[in-house]
């Protein structure tokens, strides 16, 4: 059953869609750990999309994502299908990764940081 985060699904679905644009833009976000798991799969999901570079695979990715702008004026499509999918080309899932970080402060939250997998090269 996939959590639901305290939020009806309109607000959860865009919760997931804003956090989603980030991790894509940033590659790395902090947030608590239930979000950072609930978001890991959708994550992967753009990222295959990403992968198929096909024009159904955009108008999918473009359909779930508000394409917000990155730090140098590019949009999250075409960050997606462009650079972040020729970084994953020959990898098959696991785009994610979740590093705990312990409580928060304020209300004792369970933190983590959901961010994209570097590429090894092994050279």
């Amino acid at each position: 059953m996939a959590r639901k985060l305290g939020r009806t699904t309109d607000t959860r679905m865009a919760l997931l869609r804003n956090l989603t644009a980030d991790v894509i833009i940033h590659e790395r976000v902090e947030t608590t750990e239930a979000k950072a798991k609930e978001l890991r799969s959708t994550v992967d999901k753009m990222i295959t999309l990403g992968k198929r570079g096909d024009l159904h695979a955009r108008r999918q990715a473009a359909s779930f994502l508000y394409n917000k702008k990155t730090e140098d004026g590019e949009r999250v499509l075409q960050k997606l299908f462009g650079e972040i999918a020729d970084r994953y080309e020959a990898r098959q899932g696991g785009y994610t990764r979740i590093l705990k970080l312990g409580p928060r402060r304020g209300d004792g939250a369970n933190m983590a940081i959901i961010e994209l997998v570097e590429e090894e090269t092994n050279e």
